[in-house]
């Protein structure tokens, strides 16, 4: 099993793996092109985007900056809205439904690393960086969500579809479909 396909599959892999760093440098290079593009250059957004993501829909918005770990597991559906100083970090998929917004600052992780210090780094077999040893799960969100300015979304989190996410929520735990929910950590306060 490579080390792309164990990070895939949420087991522990190689941060620093030559196949996931090339990965990650094109991620990082396609992301920098798109936030140093004019605003107005809508089709070079849509060229680097369809470059930079695994898939995005019709009439998505995306204000730079925008910051990902590759990019090419973020999957965008039809009429998408993010705001500026997103961050989603995409060591596993990331996937969005349909007319969905995101609010400026807004984090979404799929990675994480072993609560235990010494479980944390190895020296990669080219020496060097002592590269991070990482676990991830996949995030999922549905239709028509609105994720409010500075959340974070955590990994393994699923939120169904028609969910409004006050802002500044820690989401750690799945959200059901139809519901307002809010706060650190972000829990249901009422049903839509």
């Amino acid at each position: 099993m490579t080390e792309k396909e164990k990070m895939l599959a949420g087991e522990l892999y190689d941060c620093g793996d030559p196949e996931l760093m090339e990965l990650w440098h094109k991620g990082k290079n396609l992301a920098r092109a798109y936030n140093q593009l004019d605003y107005a250059d809508k089709a070079g957004q849509r060229r680097i985007l369809e470059a930079l993501l695994g898939s995005c829909g019709e009439n998505l918005q995306i204000t730079a900056p925008f910051f990902v770990d590759y990019g090419c597991f973020i999957h965008f559906g039809n009429n998408c809205e993010v705001n500026m100083n997103c961050v989603f970090l995409d060591c596993n998929e990331i996937r969005l439904g349909d007319n969905t917004l995101i609010g400026p600052g807004v984090h979404v992780y799929t990675v994480f690393h072993p609560l235990r210090a010494e479980e944390r780094f190895h020296v990669h077999r080219s020496g060097g960086f002592p590269f991070a040893i990482g676990l991830t799960a996949p995030v999922s969100i549905g239709n028509g969500v609105w994720i409010g300015g500075n959340c974070t979304i955590m990994p393994g989190v699923s939120i169904g579809d028609n969910v409004t996410i006050g802002a500044g929520s820690m989401v750690t735990k799945s959200l059901p479909s139809n519901v307002l929910a809010l706060g650190s950590p972000c829990r249901v306060v009422r049903e839509l």
